[in-house]
């Protein structure tokens, strides 16, 4: 049994006991819809790993013996998006990019808002954004890299790796600085955006990039490759993993820090847990999001959960319910008017923000926990 709390109408905490999934089975018809509504993302969340998976299996070497079954079955998604395109009058659910492209949607989907709830209710939103700019930097090292040596690696990991040492030394400057908080942060957002922009330019002057900026900046469907989908797909399941594992810990910091440290809880390699995994999920969503709106998917839909919520728990569940419907939603507008998919996300995103707002009967109250 784990201890979780309810927000009453009145603001006060009410702690309960829940057991895991258990209370939604039992509990209301809403309860049992959002029950519903987290088998179903949780499928889909599979069936795109399934995707990735065969994906890659399918040019495995022909002595494993998977290769072939392996190609049939990424052969039955593409049947299933000819059967789309045909239903819905489109023509890009057949291409394998596009099934790439709405993999690496669906799990950001997930993990973002997973993510993203603990970030809101600790007050480190901008964290996302800095990081981001922190993951252009990465790109314009990765070019810059793979323009002089002529390495043929994956630009997302170089990224990666930059976001996540980024996302280390913000954790660091903040521990030693006597500046207001979020003054670092500022300072990483800009520094990192302009260390970026500066190698783009300079590196233009003397070698070939090939890579369209624009695309890494706003979004776009065309730019998720295979080995990009494949490092969503495993830091994916590595963050909820962690999630899971770390869930009492996590909640135990964001709601009392100093309990936490009284407590003897490592608060320290928590945040930089928490920090790190934000840098991972920032890169692996700026594929489809773009550097400028990533830091949407981490805020938005926990906003909107928040005002639903009546629970921390609930929360995490309805964020991950209205970041995969922004997702689904997003793509499908972006597709039907041929718009960029990250500013099509982060539309309807708000959109769902808004709504929530209207149907929402609460004013200022907000989760607490003893």
């Amino acid at each position: 049994m784990s201890l979780d709390t309810k927000r009453s109408d009145d603001g006060e905490s009410v702690a309960r006991a829940t057991g895991g999934l258990g209370w939604f089975v039992a509990g209301s018809k809403r309860e049992r819809l959002e029950f519903a509504g987290i088998v179903a993302t949780a499928a889909l969340a599979v069936a795109m790993i399934g995707f990735i998976l065969f994906d890659w299996l399918r040019f495995a070497p022909g002595w494993t013996g998977v290769g072939p079954l392996a190609d049939m079955l990424f052969g039955q998604f593409l049947i299933v998006g000819e059967w789309m395109d045909f239903y819905l009058g489109t023509n890009v659910f057949q291409h394998p990019f596009m099934w790439r492209a709405l993999a690496t949607g669906v799990l950001i989907g997930v993990v973002a808002p997973l993510v993203g709830t603990y970030l809101v209710h600790r007050q480190m939103a901008l964290i996302g954004e800095t990081l981001a700019h922190t993951a252009f930097a990465g790109v314009a090292i990765g070019l810059l890299f793979i323009a002089v040596t002529g390495w043929d690696g994956s630009l997302l990991l170089v990224a990666l790796v930059v976001s996540a040492l980024g996302a280390i030394g913000l954790q660091k400057l903040t521990e030693r600085t006597n500046t207001y908080g979020d003054v670092p942060i500022a300072i990483m957002l800009s520094g990192s955006f302009a260390v970026g922009t500066l190698l783009i330019s300079w590196g233009r002057d003397f070698a070939s990039m090939a890579v369209d900026i624009e695309g890494f900046l706003f979004g776009s469907l065309s730019i998720v490759s295979p080995e990009g989908a494949q490092m969503v797909a495993v830091l994916s399941v590595a963050v909820v993993a962690v999630i899971a594992i770390t869930y009492k810990q996590l909640l135990f910091i964001t709601f009392d820090e100093q309990a936490a440290r009284v407590a003897r809880l490592n608060v320290d390699r928590y945040n930089t847990l928490l920090i790190v995994m934000t840098a991972v999920v920032v890169v692996g969503a700026m594929q489809i999001l773009g550097v400028i709106l990533v830091a949407a998917m981490l805020v938005i839909p926990v906003a909107t959960a928040s005002q639903l919520s009546q629970s921390f728990r609930e929360t995490l569940y309805l964020s991950v319910l209205f970041g995969q419907a922004a997702i689904l939603g997003g793509l499908a507008f972006s597709i039907g008017a041929s718009l960029p998919p990250g500013g099509s996300i982060v539309v309807v995103a708000i959109g769902f923000y808004v709504l929530a707002i209207a149907v929402s009967d609460r004013t200022g109250s907000s989760i607490t926990m003893h």
